[in-house]
């Protein structure tokens, strides 16, 4: 037996319709175009569809069973074909993102919060746990975009910057530490340096100061979250390194004493990096000037 969708419309039509002539008016069609379409799909089933000589038209059992086939499939087929328009019309897609930076959800979140607004048909996720894969995972299509400082020479692979940032150094207000113009690699020799739990590949401090000085901390505690790092630190308990836009409320707080990373600063890049194929998609260069814009607000203390 071979069923298309036009069998299935046609036994729809006439059940809806109560007849043939009103449902030929329906699809479209002449009432023998309809008719002749019936016996052909009778003939394909071996039995007949429709119970004759009844008004409203009734269908048999075999009809039934597949009117009941035509009102499950019919409703996938038209979704299915409205999400391809969408698709195709850049209105509907998946954005599945990955993160290679653990602070990112400072500003990430208040960013999909606009984006969902502008596009809610797009199918949104945040998969933390391919963190450390991130860009194979990428290239694989299991996510859509990654957030990362570290851009890489891949294949099919694009990087598109963001916005810049500045690690910088928080201890406590009472630490030796606090009255410094500046600290340097050596600062950190005697110190219990509290992190996020990520590879030292994905944290500034040992990149762009502590790795180049081949200075390791007397101690390296890995904490989840940043509001329990930053209760460490007022507390004594240790110091760190943060992005600038996590510590725009400690830079005020009298707990803290926030210092730059070297004389003249450290000055790191974040990217968004996407498939090639996806980089021109409406929503996903939406995504990436939301992405531009809202981590300046927080670095300037102007968001919200």
């Amino acid at each position: 037996m071979h069923l298309e969708l036009r069998h299935l419309r046609t036994i729809k039509a006439i059940h809806d319709a109560g007849g043939l002539a009103r449902a030929a008016d329906r699809l479209n069609i002449t009432q023998s175009a309809l008719s002749h379409q019936v016996k052909g799909l009778e003939e394909q089933v071996g039995m007949e569809l429709f119970v004759r000589r009844t008004k409203p038209l009734r269908l048999s059992s075999a009809g039934l069973k597949l009117l009941r086939t035509a009102e499950r499939v019919l409703p996938e087929i038209a979704a299915l074909q409205a999400e391809f328009e969408g698709m195709t019309s850049g209105r509907a897609g998946r954005l599945h993102i990955a993160l290679e930076c653990h602070a990112c959800y400072d500003w990430l979140l208040p960013v999909l919060d606009s984006f969902r607004k502008a596009w809610p048909e797009i199918d949104v996720d945040i998969r933390p746990g391919l963190s450390f894969e991130a860009l194979p995972a990428l290239a694989r299509e299991e996510v859509d975009l990654v957030i990362s400082s570290d851009p890489e020479t891949i294949d099919g692979i694009g990087f598109a910057p963001l916005f810049d940032y500045e690690p910088v150094f928080l201890c406590a207000a009472s630490h030796p530490l606090a009255g410094r113009a500046f600290i340097r690699a050596e600062d950190f020799r005697g110190e219990t340096l509290i992190t996020y739990p990520v590879e030292r590949s994905r944290l500034d401090v040992f990149t762009g100061l502590l790795g180049p000085a081949r200075v390791e901390p007397l101690a390296q505690r890995q904490v989840e979250l940043t509001a329990v790092i930053l209760m460490l630190v007022a507390s004594g308990r240790g110091v760190t390194v943060l992005p600038d836009w996590v510590v725009r409320e400690a830079r005020s707080n009298a707990d803290f004493a926030v210092l730059p990373l070297t004389e003249g600063g450290l000055t790191r890049r974040m990217y968004a990096a996407t498939r090639s194929e996806d980089t021109a998609k409406p929503f996903m260069a939406h995504f990436v000037r939301l992405a531009r814009s809202e981590p300046v607000k927080l670095q300037r203390g102007t968001a919200g």
